[in-house]
């Protein structure tokens, strides 16, 4: 009998294939699970009906029979008569047809109702492998199904098999009708939703599921698979994220708070107000003190946190063998992590009475308050209810913190006006260029206005990132006041503390930017950073509505380079910041001012910018050095009549 008319009486969907998978007859059954008329089917490549997933698998299947002459099995998805697909465990074999004698690959459907579980091999590997967890549910019986897939999603189901009900009562009520909605679609694929799972052990897992609809053989049941991916974890390292971002915006909060209070304030009580109140909070610490050097004795008061009675430091006798009267007469921070680490630094005094009594895991923190080369003025403490290693950027700006403190206290001491302790502020908030840079050599000047009350916002700040780049900055703060100058403390202080952990000039300003606007803060500011490599030169820079950049170099010439950026800081909350990356070139330097160098009243800022570079262009030919280069460009802006601050920042690749 003719092969092909035996196919054609057959129940189960069955064809007839050349040796190359070309379909040369079928039967209705197969024509339909393949969702298309016999005409439809037939000359057409087996595989090429099948969804495209399937096709790798079909082509194996038919290439196994016709090749090796054995019988071959596979589980394959049909694209079925209607909506939901169907999955058949089909066999090939290689057959002759009787009429022709040509040899042909029957491949047909078997009947697997009898281990229906057997078509779900396929579904449960694959979920395996893309760490999902894959069940079924029976529409008429309303169960559902665990059918394995990832080994840790198997706790979510403490059985093999649940009722919709008890399904449906562990999760979130809010997430009720999503559940039910997915079950129900009528659609082939539903979208992935989003669910709360509670579990037995472990409380609420977060659940992303997608549903699909699938007939089980040819004229099977249809079932609802679903498969799942538990993203608790990322959920809790996302909470992790955003509460460590949180504490991190807070801390900054702080330490501009700190700067900008420590900076106004006008009076001792003042100053002494501001320490107690903030400083522990600002550090993250339990308690404060505030010692002052009287007459080579201390005079200590502290916040209601610190665990040590307060009376019982006064009339220490500056000279005394322990760590609080070293710090004050030498100037040298100590940041001592527990009692144990004190004992050993300190074996010949206590620090205070009453200290080996505490616990071991207190930990203090002592910073001077005298700046360098000046009469011991004093120090101040913090302590901690447990062990704590300080970092080196909480040590540095513990430090810079420390100084500002001091210097607001000499001011307040000696009298001066308002304004000359704003002035000296804003000075000792300018920092001291790191030294020694390998293949580097930088430097900054600073003159303040002459309008006004004499003070402004101007700043530069240089420093080593923890990759070993350098980070340079220059700025100015709109103003020329004591409001001016502490908007310009709480600019360079956010943007140092951001930049420790987030290095990139444009992140540093576009984080730096939403700080202010969420401050509030009364001015803006414009900007420029750059981090430069030292070993290659290569810089990468951000601008916020500042001046450009110069470059200039040995042979004499020099180029203006407009940074890319946005705009000024501290007046649109959703502002971006771009940045770019260019070389700087061996014996070039790179000049970054402020406005009040290259503008005047009788000076354009494009005439001023070309004035600068050659005038630091031909300074660096020469042969001076990146000091000397910024004097002399200094020294140019104080001849003309300028009104603004000045400041220069200077950074030559030798």
């Amino acid at each position: 009998m003719d092969a092909s008319d035996d196919i054609l009486h057959m129940a189960t969907p069955s064809a007839l294939l050349t040796l190359d998978g070309v379909i040369r007859s079928l039967n209705e059954a197969m024509a339909r699970t393949l969702g298309r008329s016999v005409e439809q089917c037939a000359g057409r490549g087996f595989g090429d009906l099948l969804p495209t997933s399937q096709l790798s698998a079909a082509e194996s299947l038919v290439s196994h029979a016709a090749t090796t002459k054995t019988v071959a099995m596979r589980v394959l998805e049909f694209p079925g008569p209607g909506a939901p697909s169907v999955v058949c465990l089909v066999e090939a074999r290689r057959v002759n047809d009787p009429v022709g004698g040509e040899a042909l690959v029957w491949v047909h459907s078997l009947d697997a109702r009898n281990d229906r579980a057997g078509l779900l091999i396929p579904f449960r590997l694959a979920a395996k492998a893309a760490n999902l967890g894959l069940c079924v549910y029976s529409p008429q019986e309303r169960k559902l199904e665990w059918l394995g897939g990832a080994p840790a999603l198997a706790a979510l189901f403490p059985e093999a098999s649940m009722s919709l009900s008890e399904v449906v009562r562990r999760v979130h009520p809010d997430d009720r009708g999503a559940l039910r909605r997915l079950v129900r679609s009528a659609a082939p694929r539903s979208p992935w939703i989003r669910l709360r799972f509670l579990t037995e052990h472990d409380g609420w897992h977060f659940l992303v599921c997608r549903a699909r609809r699938i007939i089980l053989g040819s004229g099977g049941p249809e079932r609802v698979f679903g498969v799942i991916h538990d993203e608790t974890k990322r959920q809790a390292r996302r909470r992790r994220a955003l509460i460590a971002l949180s504490a991190e915006r807070q801390r900054a909060d702080e330490i501009a708070a700190f700067s900008s209070a420590v900076m106004t304030a006008v009076t001792e009580q003042e100053v002494q107000q501001v320490i107690l109140t903030r400083l522990a909070a600002t550090f993250g610490g339990t308690g404060a003190a505030l010692a002052f050097n009287t007459n080579g004795r201390l005079r200590v008061s502290s916040d209601a946190g610190i665990p040590i009675p307060v009376a019982a430091l006064h009339g220490l006798p500056l000279d005394a063998p322990s760590a609080l009267p070293h710090v004050i007469r030498t100037g040298e921070p100590q940041f001592i992590s527990n009692q144990e680490d004190y004992i050993r630094r300190w074996p010949h005094g206590a620090m205070v009475p009453y200290f080996d009594q505490l616990d071991s895991g207190y930990a203090i923190s002592i910073t001077s308050l005298s700046p360098g080369g000046d009469q011991p003025l004093g120090a101040w403490l913090v302590t901690y209810d447990s062990e704590h290693r300080s970092s080196p950027d909480e040590r540095a700006l513990m430090s810079t913190l420390a100084d500002l403190a001091g210097q607001a206290l000499k001011r307040v001491r000696l009298q001066e006006a308002r304004v000359e302790l704003a002035t000296a502020l804003q000075q000792a908030m300018l920092p001291m260029l790191p030294e020694h840079l390998p293949g580097l050599e930088a430097a900054a000047c600073y003159q303040p206005s002459r309008d006004g009350l004499d003070i402004g916002g101007d700043w530069y700040d240089a420093f080593v990132l923890p990759d070993g780049a350098i980070a340079l900055e220059i700025g100015d703060v709109q103003g020329h006041d004591v409001d001016a100058a502490a908007a310009m403390g709480q600019v360079r202080a956010s943007m140092r503390a951001i930049a420790a952990h987030e290095p990139d000039p444009a992140t540093v300003l576009t984080r730096t930017n939403k700080l202010l606007v969420t401050m509030g803060a009364p001015r803006f500011a414009s900007c420029t950073m750059l981090r430069i490599d030292p070993d290659d030169g290569r810089v990468t820079g951000a601008s916020a509505g500042h001046v450009p950049l110069l470059v200039a170099r040995d042979d004499g010439s020099h180029s203006i380079r407009e940074m890319r950026g946005g705009p000024v800081l501290g007046v649109l909350p959703d502002a971006d910041y771009a940045e770019e990356t260019f070389t700087l070139d061996k014996d070039a330097a790179l000049v970054m001012v402020t406005d009040g160098v290259v503008e005047g009243p009788a000076l354009t800022l494009d005439a001023g910018l070309e004035r600068t570079g050659t005038l630091a262009a031909q300074a660096i030919h020469d042969g001076l050095n990146a000091e000397e280069t910024a004097d002399r460009i200094l020294d140019a802006a104080v001849v003309v009549d300028h009104l603004d601050d000045v400041a220069v920042l200077i950074i030559r690749r030798t």
